[in-house]
């Protein structure tokens, strides 16, 4: 600490911020305590679009929002703790770019003499009407080496790539949600080389997999991330719907678990209290506010390392509105609906992190596609190397030894709102009945001590999203499945693909 005068915020903000930690003795805090030196700052600026000023446009340094004034300009009384001052871009704007085409919103928080800092936000209009808009959700692409980001170069990219192509005309970004890397953070400008051929805004979310382990505290464990990508949470608008990214990883100095600290609830609150009740909120964060392993394996409470401790304080926070949550982290596919929020855990970009072209679930590697019209939100997942309509893997009598007499369908985004069916030798034979168990192709790739070859770990997970109906040896067998949307996709065992596809050979169905 300085011998200057804090005044009231800041000192309620280090005390959120760390708990007691500006209580512990000097000699006990960590060399990278952002408690040491810590100042008001008092932070002015203006944001404009072509020379004029943008009113009512949320600005915030992660604790405080303000809106700006008739003529765009902010003031905010902030402090050195905290590391940025960020633009909530507004709807009709174009989102701000680095050199790499990842979102550039924000100014690091840096002060000159007198304790003062003036920045300034000019944004463009956008040249599309993004009232209509699409997402492409990639989600943990988890490169540990450079064998890894050839693979996501030479896989991934140009398969976003030939997705926009299909899109079209269309305003569109991307979110990396999470797990970016695999540990290894000198590789975060070959995330950045893929991102700029891509050629679409990308916002980040912080993985557990993309934190600083050396440091002894949460505020130091995103320093790396933070040089690269800014601040680890913030808001933005696009359309009509509001999107909130959230950093839900916490690093206590030995493990991390799914939490979202205080600072961030309360800059959430104040950032959802600019909106009107009912507005369609989409939030992205890493780790699963609620997933359901837990319940798959028998147990009665999900792991704090797969969930988020304190979720009730975001439902709480989502009540009023519309909301979908966007999660990776546990590299399957399945969606869950607790307190009104829709939470969609998505698949794997690295499927079994590298090992093989499927997650352990089944769900072939790839990436989610949200195309937003007004505030109606639709989705479908892409398969990396497959056409869009490959949505399911159909497998013939006795491939699942647990049931000999029965066909199995796994249809990977399945959510309540899909009905699947079936048919024998061209007869409608009704509704397949779902069953948790495992993918026989996951059985097949990922089962025992030597498999896979490259992460010998991985075992197949039991998943929600299987469908199984007792059809004759030899019959012909057709499966429909029909989304929310009243998309219907087929498929069949005939149909069951075995060539080689991805990397080291492996067998894709």
């Amino acid at each position: 600490m300085t011998g200057r005068n804090l005044d009231r915020r800041t000192f309620v903000e280090l005390m959120t911020a760390g708990g007691g930690a500006i209580l512990t003795p000097r000699w006990l805090r960590p060399a990278t305590s952002p408690f040491s030196e810590v100042r008001p700052v008092r932070v002015r600026g203006r944001v404009t679009a072509e020379g004029e000023g943008l009113a009512r446009v949320r600005v915030s340094d992660g604790l405080s929002v303000v809106m700006t004034d008739s003529d765009g300009a902010f003031e905010i009384p902030s402090s050195t703790l905290r590391d940025f001052v960020h633009v909530s871009v507004p709807s009709g704007y174009e989102i701000p770019v680095s050199s790499t085409g990842t979102a550039r919103f924000y100014e690091r928080i840096a002060p000159g003499s007198g304790d003062q800092q003036a920045v300034a936000f000019d944004l463009r209009r956008c040249r599309r009407n993004d009232e209509h808009h699409a997402l492409l959700l990639l989600a943990d692409i988890q490169t540990q080496d450079t064998e890894e980001t050839t693979w996501f170069l030479e896989q991934t990219v140009p398969d976003v790539q030939a997705t926009l192509r299909a899109i079209g005309d269309v305003d569109a970004f991307g979110i990396s949600c999470g797990d970016i890397m695999y540990d290894h953070l000198d590789l975060f400008p070959e995330y950045e080389r893929g991102v700029s051929r891509m050629e679409i805004p990308f916002f980040q979310v912080v993985g557990n997999h993309d934190m600083d382990y050396d440091a002894w505290i949460d505020e130091s464990s995103t320093a790396t991330f933070s040089r690269h990508f800014g601040p680890r949470y913030y808001s933005f608008d696009r359309g009509a719907v509001h999107y909130v990214i959230l950093d839900d990883v916490f690093w206590n100095g030995v493990e991390y678990f799914g939490y979202l600290d205080r600072v961030q609830l309360a800059w959430l609150e104040a950032d959802l209290k600019m909106l009107e009740a009912g507005r369609t909120v989409v939030v992205a964060a890493h780790i699963p506010i609620l997933c359901s392993q837990h319940v798959r394996a028998g147990e009665d409470l999900p792991s704090p390392h797969t969930s988020v401790t304190n979720r009730q304080e975001l439902y709480r926070l989502l009540e009023p509105f519309r909301a979908h949550v966007l999660t990776g982290h546990t590299h399957e596919i399945e969606h869950v609906f607790e307190h009104g929020v829709h939470e969609h855990v998505n698949g794997a970009v690295c499927g079994a992190w590298w090992s093989g072209p499927i997650c352990f679930d089944g769900t072939p590697s790839g990436y989610s596609v949200y195309d937003i019209r007004g505030e109606d939100v639709s989705w479908r997942y892409k398969a990396t190397g497959h056409d869009e309509s490959y949505q399911m893997r159909v497998y013939p009598t006795g491939t699942d030894k647990r049931a000999p007499d029965e066909i199995v369908a796994n249809v990977w985004d399945w959510d309540p709102g899909w009905t699947v069916v079936w048919y024998e030798n061209g007869e409608r034979r009704g509704a397949m009945a779902r069953r948790d168990g495992y993918d026989p192709l996951s059985v097949e790739l990922h089962t025992g001590p030597d498999l896979p070859p490259r992460r010998t770990w991985v075992e197949p997970i039991k998943t929600g999203h299987l469908f199984y109906a007792p059809a004759a040896p030899g019959a012909h067998v057709t499966v429909e499945a029909t989304d929310r949307f009243g998309r219907t996709y087929s498929g069949s065992p005939d149909a069951l693909r075995t060539n080689p596809t991805g990397p080291n050979g492996l067998q894709s169905g």
